[in-house]
């Protein structure tokens, strides 16, 4: 992974609010780190004599950040925040927001807590596709113990307060200058510094130690299949606008990796491992409907039984979500993904696209595995993701 630093364009800056949109942007382009709102970023500024954290506001896209889509939140509710025991996701919402400086700022990222726990200037947070491809095998905590030796390495737990109270509680007494960043199992990668520039390369080297031992151990090769099976997808099409209830915008993937993913043998195990982040639920469902020999209206008739089975083991009080599926994988032909606009289809794809080369590169460490089945239900209908959906 390239370096995007410009010194003409950075020293263009002319503040640290600046530097950090101008960072964020790099990070924003290679969607190798981010996609569709994915990471966030933050900068610590003092003003007034009051120390703020400016933390990415939920509905921007790093890619094309402006300073105002920036929340400024006073640093020590922030502090004071992650010392809790509880603290419920409305309840942090609301705090979060009646600590802006700024009310008209978006809301903060649901991890401004931890942005404001790192006692660094900058703060860069991706879902690098290199690093949660290796977290996300058999291996994964092997692998990820052997590229990142000095990096604070913390297990799954649920994004938000539950994340920030975790490494609240391991970081005490802990040396941060000795710290080159952080790891999240399943999750992403966080890198930090005083000076803008070394926090974005600092990720940029991270990312490319990951990506070299992916490239060493678990090479991707794409092979376009001998025989291209033929399908009618016009009966699916219909088929799944009648259980959403809408119209829907198809996209079919029958590129070469839809094709090589889509020959795999065993289809219904090897394709329903589950996401490469856990935030991708809220777009994909934990799982794609599989299509092999059976008739459509068999496959989505055990699909949505499945998703009402899966619904019910873990339901307290929450509303089930429509079961209908988002995408399907269809055996030797490729990839069909449902979306209500152009957009959100557009979307789906490129998610799908980096989750079937995590899995093709996983299986070759070992097997690939994502987060569990209740991990996955939590992420799928936590209230602060639901909320993000619909505002998208």
């Amino acid at each position: 992974m390239k370096s995007l630093w410009n010194d003409t364009l950075a020293q263009a800056c002319q503040n640290d609010l600046a530097l950090r949109v101008y960072t964020s942007r790099l990070l924003g382009q290679n969607d190798a780190l981010v996609l569709h709102g994915g990471g966030n970023t933050s900068v610590k500024i003092t003003k007034e004599s009051e120390p703020l954290l400016y933390v990415k506001g939920s509905g921007w896209d790093l890619v094309s950040i402006e300073e105002e889509g920036f929340a400024p939140v006073r640093l020590s509710t922030l502090q004071e925040m992650a010392t809790r025991k509880h603290l419920s996701d409305t309840q942090m919402v609301s705090e979060q927001k009646k600590a802006m400086t700024n009310p008209k700022a978006p809301n903060p990222s649901v991890e401004a807590i931890l942005h404001a726990l790192i006692p660094f200037t900058f703060v860069d947070h991706t879902h690098a596709d290199a690093v949660v491809t290796l977290s996300n095998s058999q291996e994964g905590e092997q692998l990820i113990a052997e590229c990142f030796k000095d990096f604070l390495i913390v297990p799954y737990v649920m994004p938000g307060f539950i994340l920030a109270q975790t490494i609240y509680e391991m970081t005490q007494n802990f040396d941060w200058e000795k710290c080159k960043g952080i790891i999240l199992h399943h999750h992403g990668i966080f890198t930090f510094d005083n000076n803008a520039q070394r926090s974005y390369e600092k990720m940029i080297e991270a990312v490319t130690q990951a990506e070299k031992m992916l490239d060493a151990k678990a090479p991707l090769r794409v092979t376009e299949a001998k025989e291209q099976r033929a399908y009618e997808i016009t009966e699916l099409k219909q088929a799944i606008e009648a259980l959403k209830g809408h119209e829907v915008v198809m996209k079919i993937n029958r590129s070469p990796l839809a094709r090589t993913y889509a020959s795999q043998k065993n289809l219904k195990a090897f394709a329903s491992r589950g996401v490469l982040t856990p935030e991708h639920i809220i777009r994909t469902k934990r799982v794609p409907l599989i299509l092999e020999e059976e008739c459509i209206e068999e496959a989505l008739h055990a699909y949505v039984a499945d998703y009402k089975a899966y619904f019910k083991r873990y339901a307290k009080e929450e509303t089930m979500l429509n079961p209908a599926p988002n995408y399907a994988v269809i055996k030797d032909f490729g990839v069909l993904l449902f979306g209500k606009s152009e957009k959100e289809t557009t979307i789906l794809n490129d998610i799908v696209e980096h989750t079937m080369r995590a899995v093709l590169r996983a299986d070759k460490l070992g097997g690939y595995q994502s987060i569990g089945e209740k991990e996955s239900f939590e992420m799928e209908y936590w209230e602060l993701e639901q909320a993000k959906l619909k505002r998208s």
